[in-house]
C-alpha cells in the first residue's frame, strides 16, 4: 500500500492510540487519511466512524481522545478539532519546512525501482492514411502512461502494432496504380502518409461512382457494392499479396515505406518513440497453433469445421477463432501476438493495450481466452480504453477525406501560439529561430495537455483556441508559470548550487506558502494514483493546482523584495521546488517546459 511521508508518521501513532486508549488492535490497512475540506481548519482528516466498534465510544469522544493522544505523542500535530466523527489535524509548520528540505534533495516524482517490467502498446496506425486527431489522443495517452510508469520505478517497453496489410491497404495501392501516374512524395512535395491517404480517398470516390452506376443499371445497392469492379480488383490484389506475388509485394513495400517515413516525421515532431514495432503482415499468421492446441485440450470446440470458444459462462458470446478454411480472425492474431510478447520479454509483468473504447468487447474476450488457455500472466493484461475526440466541426470520416489530420492540427495550435506570442510581445531578445522553437513547444503543450487533462474514458471536444490560453486551465499556463519561476531564480542568482531553507525552520508559514507546500507534498500520492489507475489526467490536473496556488502566492507575497534573508531564502527554495516538480510532472505528460517565455 502506498503511504506518503505524513501518513507514515501518523498511522503508527493512531495504531498506538487504539492500543493504549481502547485496548484494541487496529488494522492499519483500514485507516485512510484525507485532505481536510477547505471550510474546516486542518491539513489532514481521519474519519473515525469505521472504528467505533473498536473504541466502544461515540464518534466525537473517539475522535477527541485520539486527537489528544496525538498531541501528546506526536510533535508534528500542532492542534486538532472535531466535526462529528471527523478528526481534523493541523500539522506544525516545522513539518512542512522539513518536507521542503527533503524535496530539494530528492525528486518528488521519481520512485525507487519496483523490479517490474511493463509493456505499453499505443498508436497502432493503418498504413493507408496519415495519423489523425484520434491517433493523437491514443499516442499522448500511451506515451504519458509509459512515462508515469517509468517515474514510478518500472522498466517500460513501448511498442506499436502497424496495421500494414489487408483490403484497406490494397485500396490505396490500387488507386495509386490506376490514377497516380508515378507520383511520389518527392514529386508531389507531400509527406508519404498524406500521399497514400489521398489515394485511399480517391479509391472511395471512384468506387462510389461505380456503385451508383451499377444501381442505375438495375442492381440493388447491396449487389452493386459487392460487384463494383474496383472492389473486385482490390480483393484480387489482396489475394496476390497473400500469395507473395512479387509485383504486388514490391508496390506494397514502396507505398508502406512512404507511409513509415511520414509517420516517423510526425512521431519525431510529437516527441514520442517506440522500443519495438510489430507489423500485422508478420503477426497475422500467429495464434493458429495456439488455437489448435486449445482445441486439443478441450478449451475450444469445433462446429461446422470452424474452431469456436464459448464465453457464455462469462456472460459473453461464442466466438469463432479459426474459420472453416483454416484462416484466422483478428482475435486469433491477438492471441498469438500476446503469447509471443511474453516469450520475447521474459519477466514481463504487465501488458497494457491503449485502444479506443469501441474495442472494449474485443479485449474482454481476448483476456478471457488467454486465461482459459492457462496463462498466469493473462490476469495482468489491461485495456487502456479511451473515448473519441471531436472538434466543433463534428465527427471524422477517413474515407471521405474529412479526418482531422494530426500534422495539420499541430500546425494550427502552433499558429495559435505564434499569434498569442506576437500579440503579447513578451519575446524581446529572442531570435527568429528561438521564437519558432518556443511556439512549437507551446503549441504541442497546448495540444497534449488539453487531451490529457480529461479522464481518458470520457468522450471530449477539443478546442484549439481554448487550449492555448495563458490564463486558463492549459499546458501553456503551466509552462508560463515555470518560466516565471526560472526568471525569478535567475534574478536571485540561484540557478546553480543547492539553496536550502537555512534558518527558516522557525519560519511561521503564511497561508499561501502552506497551501503550495501541501499541494507539493501530495504530488507523490497523485503519481501513485496515476500509475495505479493508468490515468494521466489526475497528474495533469494536480500540476495545474500547484502552479495556480504558486501564482496566488507569487502575487500576494514578495519574494525578492523581502528584507528578511531567511524568509527570502525560504521562498526562493519553495519556488525552486515548485519549478523542478512541475518540470517533472510535465515530463510525465510528455510536455517540455521553456526556460524563458
Amino acid at each position: 500500500m502506498f503511504q506518503d511521508r505524513l501518513q507514515a508518521q501518523l498511522l503508527p501513532a493512531v495504531e498506538r492510540a487504539f492500543t493504549e486508549l481502547f485496548q484494541q488492535q487496529l488494522d492499519g490497512r483500514s485507516v485512510s487519511f484525507q485532505a481536510t475540506r477547505p471550510e474546516f481548519e486542518g491539513d489532514v482528516t481521519l474519519n473515525v466512524f469505521p472504528f467505533l466498534k473498536l473504541s466502544g465510544k461515540g464518534p466525537e469522544q473517539t475522535a477527541t481522545l485520539i486527537g489528544e493522544f496525538l498531541i501528546r505523542e506526536l510533535p508534528i500535530v500542532q492542534r486538532f478539532n472535531v466535526i462529528k466523527g471527523f478528526l481534523n489535524l493541523v500539522i506544525a509548520d516545522a513539518y512542512w519546512t522539513g518536507f521542503l528540505k527533503a524535496a530539494q534533495a530528492h525528486d518528488l516524482l521519481v520512485f525507487p525501482s519496483t523490479g517490474k517490467k511493463v509493456m505499453v502498446e499505443y498508436a497502432s496506425p493503418n498504413t493507408n492514411k496519415p495519423l489523425h486527431l484520434g491517433h493523437l489522443r491514443n499516442i499522448f495517452l500511451g506515451w504519458s502512461v509509459s512515462r508515469i510508469l517509468e517515474a514510478a520505478g518500472n522498466e517500460v517497453i513501448k511498442v506499436q502494432v502497424v496495421n500494414d496489410r489487408g483490403i484497406h491497404i490494397c485500396k490505396s495501392m490500387l488507386a495509386w496504380r490506376k490514377f497516380g501516374q508515378g507520383e511520389t512524395p518527392e514529386s508531389s512535395g507531400m509527406k508519404g502518409d498524406k500521399l497514400v491517404g489521398r489515394y485511399y480517398v480517391a479509391f472511395d470516390k471512384a468506387y462510389r461512382a461505380e456503385v451508383e452506376g451499377l444501381v442505375a443499371s438495375g442492381l440493388s445497392k447491396d449487389e452493386a457494392e459487392k460487384q463494383a469492379p474496383l472492389l473486385l480488383e482490390a480483393q484480387d490484389m489482396l489475394r496476390l499479396w497473400e500469395a507473395g506475388d512479387p509485383e504486388v509485394r514490391a508496390l506494397w513495400e514502396k507505398m508502406n515505406g512512404w507511409v513509415y517515413d511520414g509517420f516517423n516525421a510526425t512521431y519525431a515532431r510529437l516527441g514520442v518513440t517506440f522500443d519495438k514495432n510489430y507489423y500485422e503482415s508478420q503477426t497475422y499468421v500467429l495464434g493458429k497453433n495456439d488455437v489448435r492446441e486449445g482445441l486439443k485440450k478441450g478449451v475450444f470446440y469445433e462446429k461446422d469445421g470452424a474452431v469456436w470458444v464459448d464465453n457464455t459462462p462469462e456472460g459473453l458470446d461464442e466466438k469463432v477463432l479459426l474459420r472453416r478454411d483454416g484462416t484466422s480472425v483478428y482475435m486469433t492474431q491477438d492471441i498469438g501476438t500476446a503469447i509471443k510478447r511474453f516469450e520475447e520479454y521474459p519477466g514481463l509483468s504487465k501488458l497494457i493495450y491503449t485502444v479506443g473504447n469501441e474495442q472494449d468487447y474485443h479485449f474482454k474476450v481476448l483476456f478471457i481466452i488467454l486465461r482459459k488457455l492457462g496463462f498466469a500472466w493473462a490476469s495482468e493484461l489491461f485495456h487502456l480504453s479511451y473515448g473519441m475526440v471531436d472538434l466543433p466541426s463534428g465527427k471524422m470520416k477517413s474515407r471521405e477525406g474529412t479526418v482531422v489530420d494530426a500534422d495539420d492540427l499541430v500546425d494550427e495550435v502552433v499558429s495559435e501560439a505564434r499569434s498569442m506570442g506576437e500579440e503579447l510581445s513578451k519575446l524581446d531578445g529572442f531570435s527568429a529561430g528561438e521564437k519558432a522553437a518556443l511556439y512549437e513547444m507551446i503549441g504541442l503543450a497546448a495540444l497534449k495537455y488539453y487531451l490529457l487533462k480529461v479522464d481518458a474514458k470520457k468522450r471530449m471536444l477539443f478546442d484549439p483556441a481554448a487550449s492555448i490560453d495563458l490564463q486558463g486551465h492549459t499546458g501553456p499556463f503551466i509552462q508560463y508559470t515555470y518560466a516565471r519561476i526560472q526568471s525569478l531564480l535567475r534574478k536571485a542568482e540561484l540557478l546553480s548550487g543547492d539553496h536550502g531553507p537555512g534558518a527558516t525552520d522557525t519560519h511561521a508559514l503564511l497561508p499561501e506558502e502552506k497551501q503550495v507546500l501541501k499541494l507539493l507534498h501530495h504530488f507523490p500520492a497523485v503519481l501513485h494514483e496515476a500509475e495505479t489507475r493508468l490515468d494521466p489526467s489526475s497528474l495533469a490536473n494536480h500540476a495545474y493546482e500547484v502552479v495556480k496556488a504558486y501564482n496566488s502566492f507569487y502575487q500576494a507575497i514578495p519574494v525578492l523584495k523581502e528584507e528578511d534573508a531567511d524568509k527570502r531564502a525560504f521562498r526562493l527554495a519553495l519556488s525552486k521546488v515548485v519549478a523542478s516538480t512541475t518540470r517533472r510532472a510535465m515530463w510525465c505528460l510528455g510536455i517540455d517546459v521553456p526556460e524563458r517565455m
